[in-house]
């Protein structure tokens, strides 16, 4: 009976069709429309400029310069108020904003370069100081012995030079064993260096006579053997570390005077005990014309 009742419902009755929607089109243009609604409030919102942040960046970044009186000078002048002109940005400065900003930028820049370039004369002028100390320690340690005469002292770029003249108290004519009045040099130059930081480089030279270098092939060898021999006593007398000496030989390549000139062969022929600077490369070069200042 049941099967009949369902037999008869089937086919007395019929399903309803479903409606068809169509407005459905309405969803889809009001999702739209929100989203254009959210971008422009975006687009109205960024284009709003906090006055207070952007005076808050326009100090800092004159502080970062190291001038906040000049940079970004104007006051309330800003470079937001150079956009409200008709020009976008003022090409005539290089950058967005008024003439005024980038050349207070620039005073800025020029500023605070002027303060480092004070700030490395300053540390070339302490390194002298301490040059200077230790060249008078090695002229009391010469004085008592009557050598201070056989050594020069100069400041150049590399650093403190003490210039040992080998003539025959120090080393014979194309030898390159120490005489007893050259280990008493180098005796009284170690102590004064043996206690510093720095790198000392011992540089050999030879003068331009061309009448034999002896028992070594060429100058070369000669001026670096004696390079040598000043670099082992001041290992073995003064203590110097090995790791912080350096020997070179440079022949009669560096002449200190023209072969013209009387004194040429003398004072070429020489060795050089250089006290190297550890300060950077653009101080160093500051400390020739801070000697020179010191000395005057």
């Amino acid at each position: 009976m049941k099967a009949g009742a369902r037999a008869r419902h089937s086919k007395g009755g019929h399903d309803e069709e479903e409606h068809e929607n169509h407005e459905r089109w309405l969803v889809s243009y009001a999702d739209m429309m929100t989203l254009l609604m959210v971008l422009f409030i975006v687009l109205f919102a960024i284009s709003q400029v906090d006055q207070k942040k952007f005076t808050e960046l326009k100090n800092g970044l004159a502080v970062g310069f190291g001038n906040p009186s000049v940079a970004f000078n104007g006051g309330e002048a800003s470079l937001m108020e150079s956009s409200d002109s008709n020009s976008p940005m003022d090409m005539s400065s290089g950058i967005g904003g008024t003439t005024s900003d980038a050349t207070a930028i620039q005073e800025a820049v020029a500023a605070k370069e002027r303060a480092r370039a004070a700030q490395r004369q300053a540390r070339a002028a302490q390194e002298v100081q301490n040059f200077d100390r230790i060249k008078q320690q090695i002229t009391d340690a010469l004085a008592e012995h009557g050598l201070q005469d056989q050594v020069r002292f100069t400041i150049d770029e590399r650093g403190l030079v003490v210039t040992v003249i080998t003539t025959g108290i120090v080393f014979d004519g194309n030898e390159a064993t120490l005489l007893p009045a050259g280990r008493a040099i180098i005796d009284g130059v170690g102590p004064a260096i043996a206690a510093l930081p720095n790198t000392i480089e011992i540089d050999g030279h030879t003068n331009q006579l061309t009448g034999g270098t002896g028992t070594y092939p060429s100058g070369w060898e000669l001026s670096t053997a004696r390079a040598a021999s000043v670099l082992r006593l001041l290992h073995q007398h003064a203590g110097i570390p090995e790791t912080r000496l350096i020997a070179a030989g440079f022949a009669d390549t560096r002449p200190l005077y023209p072969t013209t000139d009387p004194r040429a062969a003398t004072l070429n022929r020489r060795v050089e005990i250089i006290v190297l600077s550890n300060l950077p490369a653009d101080t160093r070069a500051l400390l020739p014309s801070a000697a020179t200042t010191t000395a005057n």
